[in-house]
């Protein structure tokens, strides 16, 4: 038979005050188990009380020794690498258009990983932000200067830095992903929100083909190319929304286009037509190889969908140096560096020359807020009273191309069933 339990209690001064603990014989063995300090609401006759009650529980055989608390299971903090990387996965995931995943992934691997790779989500602090912009601007000042050396040996030199609208650019994308870290509560605010890290940047100009340039601009293009351009200044589609027009989108008997998915609500539209834009569809479809409902309206030859880089290349910078040379020897002014989406504007100008009301063009243009719509209004109106002749006689010729008006019946052959049917 083992030797009866017996203890005692033992008091130590701790930094929490007096600790309590019973040193005692149990099973053949010796057990020290610490119960508490003084702080944790312990006395001395709690204490006393509980030894009496261990001893009880030993002498019926059921005390059994405390199991250690668990070890707590500590999760070391992502880098910004890794939860960047987890927060591009699963944007990729919403459904994202291509363009908006391309932008971001440039961001990240172009410019913010290479600098903040390696540090903790905690480690990106607002002093490290400006330690990032400070270098992107002094990254620039350095490629600037090489330049300029190069220049003057007669040696190309195409690299440039970030400007602060660019730099601002990726500091936005930062704070996207630094907030969803305050999201999931791996930090208790974002570094990266708000103005008080971005540098001061100015309004970049944003060109577009005006009414007196747009003549000459689209007389220097000709087949599909010549399409696309008529379809965006006279129907303000938006690139993306052009290339995936089908010919079952066309309804040329009412002179519309039916747009049914578009990257916003209010992008699913009904487009009107000026009489001149409709005849031109129905000449392309007439003389086109691939009319079908399904077929694309601007196609490649082999009736696939067009890349807009390819555009872009031999299409859209062509016709405007083309344009330019014209328009030099008619004493108007050159067509800046212009975007696709540049006709969007050149589309609200000519409504507003046309004196449509500024919600149906925003409605038109299938704009979630019509304050864009005004702002291009706002610049066009009056225009052509301050125009020399030359420049009327071109402004002139515009407004007549997009005037809208009663669509007379087409002498071409009709569109296949299908094609002419309204959506729902």
């Amino acid at each position: 038979m083992g030797r009866p339990a017996t203890g005692q209690l033992v008091e130590r001064r701790g930094a929490r005050g007096t600790v309590f603990a019973l040193r005692f014989r149990a099973y053949a063995r010796r057990y020290y188990v610490t119960l508490g300090s003084t702080e944790d609401g312990w006395t001395r006759d709690r204490a006393e009380e509980e030894l009496q009650n261990v001893l009880a529980d030993v002498r019926r055989g059921i005390w059994r020794e405390p199991e250690p608390p668990p070890t707590p299971v500590v999760r070391q903090e992502p880098t910004f690498h890794e939860f960047a990387s987890e927060w591009v996965a699963r944007r990729e995931t919403e459904g994202l258009a291509e363009r908006t995943l391309v932008d971001l992934r440039g961001s990240l691997t172009n410019h913010l990983l290479p600098f903040f790779k390696s540090h903790r989500l905690s480690e990106i602090t607002p002093q490290e932000i400006d330690r990032y912009t400070t270098g992107k601007a002094r990254q620039r000042a350095e490629l600037e200067e090489r330049r300029k050396a190069a220049l003057a040996t007669g040696e190309r030199f195409s690299e440039r830095g970030l400007s602060n609208g660019s730099i601002n650019h990726t500091l936005r994308h930062l704070a996207q992903v630094m907030e969803t870290a305050v999201d999931y509560g791996l930090l208790d605010s974002n570094p990266a929100a708000g103005k008080r890290r971005r540098l001061k940047a100015s309004t970049p100009a944003r060109p577009w083909v005006e009414p007196e340039q747009l003549p000459v601009f689209l007389d220097s293009a000709d087949g599909a190319g010549r399409m696309l351009l008529g379809i965006l200044a006279g129907a303000g589609l938006r690139i993306g929304e052009a290339l995936a027009l089908r010919w079952r989108d066309v309804d040329l008997g009412t002179g519309s286009l039916h747009l049914l998915s578009s990257k916003t609500e209010k992008g699913v539209r009904e487009v009107h037509l000026s009489p001149a834009l409709r005849e031109q569809l129905a000449l392309w479809r007439a003389d086109a190889d691939h009319t079908e409902p399904g077929d694309f309206v601007v196609h490649t030859s082999t009736g696939g969908k067009h890349n807009p880089s390819n555009l872009r290349r031999d299409v859209l910078r062509p016709a405007v140096e083309a344009a330019n040379a014209s328009l030099d020897g008619l004493g108007i002014a050159p067509i800046g560096a212009i975007g696709f989406h540049s006709l969007r504007r050149t589309y609200a100008s000519l409504r507003c020359a046309c004196g449509d009301d500024v919600r149906y063009t925003a409605d038109q243009l299938g704009h979630e807020d019509p304050r864009f719509t005004l702002r291009v209004y706002a610049k066009a109106t009056k225009r052509r009273d301050r125009l020399a002749r030359r420049h009327r006689e071109q402004y002139d010729r515009a407004l007549e191309w997009a005037r809208m008006g009663t669509n007379q019946p087409l002498t071409v052959p009709p569109m296949p069933v299908e094609a002419t049917k309204s959506p729902a």
